[in-house]
């Protein structure tokens, strides 16, 4: 499984991380889960319906981040990614905390990937 970030990804993960600094780490272990299992896993992951696009973008709400220990899952940030099953490649999307906003870009997913 390959990995790859679009622009606005990496601009919302520097932005982000000034606040929680172990961001990086928390994605690397993202990474490895999504490198065993990148389909959606309710409740934790969900694919994004009705964007009229044929690519699996997946919704992952239940992020653990050691920034915000103690906290748990519900805590929140979210990631949105595309799941290119025959490519064995994910393109990460977007990350946000749940708090800055509710609902994924989706202009962006389809700035991207229409």
């Amino acid at each position: 499984m390959t990995f790859e970030e679009i622009p606005e990804f990496n601009k919302d993960l520097k932005k982000l991380t000034k606040k929680y600094r172990t961001l990086n780490d928390d994605l690397k272990i993202i990474k490895k889960v999504l490198k065993v299992s990148p389909n959606e896993k309710p409740p934790f992951s969900f694919r994004i319906n009705g964007l009229g696009i044929e690519d699996c973008i997946i919704k992952v709400k239940k992020i653990a981040s050691k920034s915000m220990k103690g906290k748990g899952v519900n805590s929140g940030f979210r990631i949105i990614y595309a799941h290119f099953e025959e490519e064995q490649r994910i393109s990460f999307i977007e990350i946000y905390h749940k708090s800055s906003k509710s609902i994924e870009d989706k202009e962006r997913i389809m700035r991207y990937f229409k």
